[in-house]
């Protein structure tokens, strides 16, 4: 500060903003649809697309609709999707086995899309939550204790599944211990060696997963937290080891969830690492932005730009959310 006032009024730093041309050119950070990745919920049934109530403007799509959303990105150039599954009531257990059924939700979209020759990825969650009767990411004990090494032999199984169908890429949310390293082993034992493997290496017992679950169908399921295996809120330099053994046990891609609140972890990681690092907007950040929008509070649209900016600032090399294809729409429009 002292040198600034020195060298005023040498320096202005009001004069590389007074125009817009000029603050084009002097722009650190921009945003690209090469930023966004699209989260879908796909439901059992036929013909539906079902707007979610708590998240406007995001549906459930059945399989045989899904050529709505692949076309949509591709002529978008968004280029990966993720997808989430609504599944049955009648087909959970407390085991989550419909996760290992080869006709489950997930399998079927994926023979789906992959049966097109198209150039987008497709990116699937590995967790219990959507097929357990009990809303967790993992299998629970008789005294309702999450079983972290029972829960992992599933989800092992559950990734060899999704890579047998073509999945491009196993994103573990689960937060098991150990279960990164498991899961890479297993891949290069069954020859799925260019399988990417995202970890939510950062994932936190968040108040903002709320509209997912109700996405999901987990939500009225679920009668106690995930605090014993989702991350604190009040920490950081734990995320830098959660992070650091993921990537030794070979993550390709670590990701931070949720994102306008963990921004801080994003920068720790990005700069500690210098790894490949994806943050999530969650549906609650979605909604509270929706509901803003909607009363007039805020202008939506200068919101989600400056938001998504700030996760490109923060170290984000891509960012996972619901307002992905109409911010797609929008770059493209102007580009």
């Amino acid at each position: 500060m002292t040198e600034y006032l020195q060298n005023f009024p040498a320096s202005r730093l009001r004069r590389n903003r007074q125009s817009q041309w000029i603050r084009n050119l002097v722009s650190e950070n921009s945003l690209s649809v090469n930023d966004l990745i699209w989260p879908v919920f796909i439901c059992d049934g036929n013909n539906i697309k079902e707007e979610i109530a708590s998240m406007p403007g995001v549906f459930k799509y059945s399989i045989d609709r899904l050529n709505e959303v692949t076309d949509q990105a591709v002529d978008n150039k968004i280029n990966l999707i993720a997808l989430f599954p609504n599944t049955p009531n009648d087909k959970k257990d407390k085991n989550g086995s419909e996760a290992l059924n080869e006709d489950n939700l997930v399998c079927k979209a994926l023979r789906k899309i992959k049966n097109q020759t198209l150039d987008l990825g497709i990116m699937c969650d590995v967790a219990l939550d959507p097929y357990t009767s009990h809303g967790h990411d993992g299998l629970l004990s008789d005294t309702n204790q999450i079983l972290n090494d029972e829960s992992n032999e599933v989800l092992v199984k559950q990734s060899l599944l999704l890579a047998d169908h073509k999945a491009d890429i196993i994103a573990p949310s689960d937060m098991m211990d150990g279960r990164i390293g498991l899961i890479r082993k297993a891949l290069e034992n069954s020859n799925f060696k260019d399988t990417l493997l995202l970890s939510y290496a950062a994932k936190y017992a968040s108040s903002f997963y709320g509209p997912f679950r109700d996405a999901v169908g987990s939500g009225n399921n679920l009668k106690s937290d995930k605090k014993t295996y989702q991350m604190d809120y009040t920490n950081s330099d734990e995320a830098l080891r959660e992070s650091a053994l993921d990537i030794s046990e070979g993550a390709d891609i670590i990701m931070v969830k949720p994102g306008i609140s963990y921004l801080d972890i994003i920068q720790r990681l990005k700069k500690e690492f210098n790894f490949p690092t994806f943050a999530y907007q969650v549906s609650g950040e979605y909604a509270m932005v929706k509901a803003a929008g909607a009363n007039g509070w805020i202008d939506e649209e200068k919101i989600i730009f400056e938001q998504l900016t700030s996760f490109k600032r923060a170290g984000a090399d891509a960012i996972l959310t619901y307002f992905a294809l109409d911010v797609a729409k929008k770059i493209n429009l102007f580009s």
